[in-house]
């Protein structure tokens, strides 16, 4: 029994001195990864090992979950200066310390969201968004800060003119345009540099077919909320009825929220599937949720009518089924988008309506491309009761 309890002993004794300071629940998980590094292992190991004894975890933690392209061509100085500058807004700001740990490692510490290239953004973005912060007292004061002065920041505004939609901070801000993809990278590593826990979300296609969209999260108070890189109000946006309207059941339509950690899941990347290195979390419930409450605090408060818009081929034809046409349309309300859905075909239930739900004596105008390609837009006035607008191509 003595010799096996020195057995023992000098088991765990082994395993502490290979990986000093660091919790053993890394341990199997660093052999793995350091293995999968191969060459580019000596700077891996160099960042463990210099590392502050405070942020050994948070060096420990990225190695063991980064994908496989990073372990073998992250240098260690790279990796190292991430995460003391993660730990440095984490203790800077008051409100950055009471973030639990589990989710300062997985949405305040990761270098990167998706499969953006990789870049050393977190030194700059320190250097640009912490004097907007520096007099915050809460958490919630901070995220609108940062939401509140990104655009004027950075110079960056969506454009579908940009170079690729999965772009990095500094290839998108070299451009000044950004896919809406681009723009939650931004945002994302923005709140992420002053300690602000921040994820990206986004679905492959909406409900109704009219394509992909990505925003971000912030975590506050416990609780995920959803904001974009152009803000509203937290859990406020033009998408919030397509996100009602998601289906958790199927990849392609299902909400998901990226991860460092794995999940067993992987984000759709919509402009390469085959990746999937990505983790993610299936979220979808939770904008059902937001959109049904949402919707009947709106209706039930009186203040809101429903909107329902049909698409014809022309104006001679809004009689049958076989005339109407399935057609993309945006909703605003002056400069502010505040919805958008696809119209009913010939081939779907009469009753099958886009609908959007609107306020109350307000103008709002409905855009979409006519039979000729050009963008037109129609307005609406809408007063005290619910509306049927029929629009032609």
């Amino acid at each position: 029994m003595k010799n096996l309890f020195i057995l023992l002993l000098c088991c765990v004794c082994v395993a502490c001195a290979k990986y000093p300071g660091v919790p053993e629940k890394y341990h199997a998980l660093l052999d793995k990864a350091l293995e999968k590094a191969g060459a580019n292992q000596t700077e891996l190991v160099k960042a463990l090992k210099t590392a502050a004894p405070e942020m050994k975890e948070g060096v420990a933690f990225l190695i063991a979950y980064m994908p496989e392209r990073d372990l073998t061509s992250m240098t260690g100085d790279d990796l190292l200066s991430n995460v003391q500058l993660a730990y440095e807004a984490r203790n800077r700001f008051a409100w950055a310390k009471s973030v639990p740990d589990s989710i300062f490692l997985n949405d305040v510490l990761p270098y990167a969201s998706l499969n953006e290239t990789r870049e050393n953004w977190r030194a700059d973005f320190y250097r640009r968004f912490a004097p907007y912060v520096e007099n915050c007292k809460t958490l919630d004061e901070a995220i609108a800060a940062v939401n509140r002065n990104i655009r004027d920041e950075v110079k960056v505004d969506y454009n579908t003119g940009r170079e690729k939609p999965d772009q990095s901070p500094f290839e998108s801000m070299r451009q000044n345009m950004a896919s809406c993809s681009g723009l939650s990278i931004l945002l994302t590593d923005a709140f992420r540099s002053v300690g602000i826990p921040s994820r990206i979300a986004g679905t492959a296609n909406w409900h109704d077919n009219r394509g992909n969209h990505n925003w971000c999260e912030v975590w506050l108070d416990g609780k995920w909320y959803f904001t974009e890189y152009y803000p509203n109000k937290l859990d406020r946006s033009w998408f919030l009825a397509d996100a009602g309207k998601a289906d958790p059941n199927d990849r392609m339509h299902a909400i998901w929220a990226s991860s460092f950690k794995p999940t067993g899941e992987s984000f759709p990347l919509v402009w390469d599937f085959n990746i999937k290195y990505v983790p993610a979390l299936n979220v979808t419930q939770r904008y059902l949720d937001i959109y049904k409450q949402v919707y009947n605090e709106q209706l039930e408060g009186g203040n809101y009518v429903k909107m329902k818009v049909m698409m014809y081929k022309d104006k001679r034809n809004t009689r049958k089924s076989d005339d109407r046409v399935a057609a993309n349309v945006d909703i605003f309300c002056g400069k502010d988008q505040i919805g958008g859905g696809r119209t009913a075909g010939p081939r779907q239930d009469m009753n099958d309506v886009l609908e959007f739900v609107v306020e109350k004596n307000k103008e709002y105008t409905l855009y979409y491309f006519d039979k000729d390609g050009k963008w037109v837009g129609e307005n609406v006035k809408v007063k005290e009761k619910p509306v049927e607008v029929k629009l032609h191509l």
